[in-house]
């Protein structure tokens, strides 16, 4: 019955109708930067870090993606107070936040501060996986 009910759908409403009974809350890690139009500095971490960020190991223990500051509300991210300022990094694992990096200054000061919450996130991995 549900079967037949479901080929009545067309592809586009089965998609729309997944898209909404999926889960909104990830339980992966993941690097959120938060951003607007205009953001000068946003451009200069996308020149410095960005163009080459998606290659790097801190990308496959934390994906980067972007959020426009104006729909923090919709990032499915249980935040530990509002993003103000852009960019404004934020880590996430199991959609909640464990920690943030207020603007950008350069690529030293970006990986420095990032490579202490992708220890975080690898040390329990680590423990639940030894090789």
């Amino acid at each position: 019955m549900i079967a037949k009910a479901l080929l009545k759908f067309s592809p586009l409403r089965l998609f729309l109708l997944a898209a909404v009974l999926w889960p909104v809350t990830s339980d992966a890690a993941e690097l959120l930067m938060f951003e607007r139009d205009g953001c000068v500095w946003c451009q200069r971490w996308d020149r410095d870090v960005g163009s080459s960020y998606g290659k790097t190991a801190e990308a496959k223990v934390l994906p980067l993606r972007h959020v426009h500051i104006d729909r923090q509300a919709t990032s499915s991210v249980a935040l530990v107070s509002p993003v103000r300022y852009t960019p404004t990094f934020v880590v996430v694992d199991n959609g909640r936040e464990i920690g943030r990096i207020t603007g950008y200054v350069n690529d030293d000061a970006f990986w420095g501060l990032l490579g202490t919450f992708v220890s975080r996130i690898e040390t329990p991995l680590l423990e639940n996986n030894p090789s």
